[in-house]
Formats: C-alpha cells, structure tokens, sequence
C-alpha cells in the first residue's frame, strides 16, 4: 500500500529566478498539498523544490516548519560548491537529499571534478541522497558510475523512458546491465511526462529492482502540465503501477514513517 505521496511541488508565491524555463501561473499552497493527501488517506510526503526557485529553499524550508519531521522531508536545490554548513541548517529544516535538475540539455556534472566529489563525500556525511531528472537516454550511459558514487541515487518520473517497448529502452537496459542496484532507487511520479503508457516500464523495473526501492509521488501540481494532470487522476493510476509497500523505501531515503502503525504501512 502506497502511504506517502514522495514528489510535490509547494510554493505559497510565485517568484522566478532569472532565465527559469518554465514560471506557474499560480502558487501551489501548502494547505491544498495536505488536502489532497488526506482525502487519500495519506500519511505524508516529501516536498521537492521546484526548478522556478532555483537554489532559493526557503519556501520548501517554511512548509517543513509546519509540518511534523516523522512524516514529511524535503529534497532541496544547491549549487555544487555548497558548504557543509548550509547542507547542515537544510538537513535541520527535515531537508534529506539534493535534486540535479538535468532536463533539455542542462550539463550533466562531472563525477570526477573536484567539486562533485566533495559534495558528494558532504552528502555521505549527512546520509543524504542525490535525486536526479535525466531523460533516459542520457541517464543510461551514466548509470554504472551513478551505482558506484557511494551515496544512494533516486532517479525521478521513472527514469524518463524512450522507448514504447521496455525491452528496447535504453535506461532500462542499462539498469538490467548493473551488477549492484543497492544503491538505486526509482520515483514512479509524472507519467504524463513520457509520451506512451509507462504501465510496462514500472513492472520492469519492479523485476529489476529490490522490492523496498521504489516510491509514488503525484507532482503536484503538475508544472507544466495543469491542463491534462489532477490529484485524482495520478492517484488513481497509482493502483495499476504494482507498488506494494513503500514503507522501507521511505524510511532509508527520507527517513520518515517509523511511527505509523505497522497495519498502516504494510
């Protein structure tokens, strides 16, 4: 039973960084949020912050304040040469993994560079996660090394798939190739974001994966795609993509959900 929703949007203002691709028509307020979640029954989330914002948090951290650390985290947005003092206040806001936002052709870091590698030693230090947004076939080629970096790697909207055919997809193939999948984890969120029925793709890498590495989120409020996406219709197709539990994943990610009632959580 999926008892969190992993992936939301929340902002109570709508102010963009310079150059931001993509700016909402209107904010997307917390107590609406937590409507959504308790019509579902629902016992909490993880708020992601929103590319609009850019490395700008504070609102993310604001709505975490008035949430309750045993059921809500958060997954921010720095810049690479991030101190560890900043990474310590986010974590003490409930703030438990960094977004790469890597969509249409943004640079992919080097795992090498100096830099990375030092955020990277921060973000083990912290037992934080790195999450990222990476079309499929730019994923695929840095999934090995993504395996190896010692930090547990959460990859959104399913891995953004290609191709119709799961078998023919290149993420999914390189996913399949990977000799340790410990570290890796999936978000099944947005499918709305992939031009064909993800429902095969989900069950593959549900074969693929340990069965406590795979969690739901609604991305609400569907930026970019208001028209065609609500709260009711991802909920809904949520029951056909065959995650059983997310309880386990949730707790080593954002470590939340220990307090639930063991009934609730299976």
């Amino acid at each position: 039973m999926i008892r969190f929703d992993c992936h939301a949007h929340v902002y109570e203002t709508v102010t963009a960084i310079d150059g931001a691709r993509y700016v909402p028509a209107k904010p997307a307020p917390l107590c609406d949020w937590r409507a959504h979640l308790d019509a579902r029954g629902l016992s909490g989330g993880v708020i992601v912050q929103v590319s609009f914002l850019g490395s700008d948090n504070s609102q993310m951290c604001a709505a975490l304040s008035d949430l309750d650390r045993t059921r809500f985290a958060g997954v921010c947005v720095v810049a690479p040469d991030v101190s560890g003092e900043q990474l310590d206040r986010l974590a003490g806001s409930g703030v438990r993994g960094v977004r790469w936002n890597l969509v249409r052709g943004a640079a992919v870091p080097d795992l090498q560079d100096r830099t990375i590698r030092a955020l990277l030693q921060k973000l083990r230090a912290r037992d934080m996660h790195l999450e990222i947004h990476l079309e499929g076939p730019r994923l695929a080629p840095i999934l090995p090394a993504l395996s190896e970096l010692g930090v547990r790697v959460v990859i959104d909207h399913f891995g953004l798939p290609s191709e119709t055919v799961p078998k023919d997809d290149p993420m999914l193939r390189a996913v399949s190739d990977l000799s340790d999948r410990q570290a890796l984890f999936f978000k099944f969120s947005a499918h709305y974001r992939v031009p064909f029925d993800v429902a095969p793709h989900a069950q593959e890498l549900l074969s693929l994966l340990p069965s406590d590495h795979v969690v739901w989120g609604s991305d609400w409020p569907h930026t970019q795609h208001e028209e065609r996406a609500n709260y009711a219709g991802v909920w809904a197709l949520s029951s056909c993509l065959g995650v059983v539990s997310d309880r386990a994943a949730v707790r080593t990610l954002y470590g939340i959900g220990s307090g639930l009632n063991d009934s609730l959580g299976s």
